[in-house]
């Protein structure tokens, strides 16, 4: 079915709603409803998820450098070969550290 996207969204019972005075009302009623809070006391009773991590142990295995792999002696990072640019004076540099 087509859409008329000209014809006016609210009925003629929203828009007798809508008058000054009743729009004034409902401000009014609007802030009276509202709770002063100090932010700083209500950031202090949030507990973020996972924000205690002192009683993990993080456990990663480190692989020595493969075959197939460089060190960059600009940034020290192991990159495969695929991603070295340039060797100068025996330095390998990679894509990113070679421009």
């Amino acid at each position: 079915m087509a859409t008329d996207y000209d014809a006016p969204r609210k009925t003629d019972e929203d828009v007798s709603e809508d008058s000054i005075e009743e729009l004034k009302n409902r401000r009014n009623d609007k802030n009276s409803g509202k709770v002063d809070e100090d932010e700083a006391e209500a950031a202090e009773s949030f507990e973020l998820p996972g924000a205690d991590l002192s009683h993990e142990e993080l456990t990663v295995r480190v692989l020595p450098r493969q075959a197939d792999e460089f060190t960059c002696a600009s940034c020290f990072l192991v990159r495969h070969r695929s991603q070295l640019a340039e060797e100068r004076n025996g330095q390998m540099y990679c894509v990113d550290c070679a421009g």
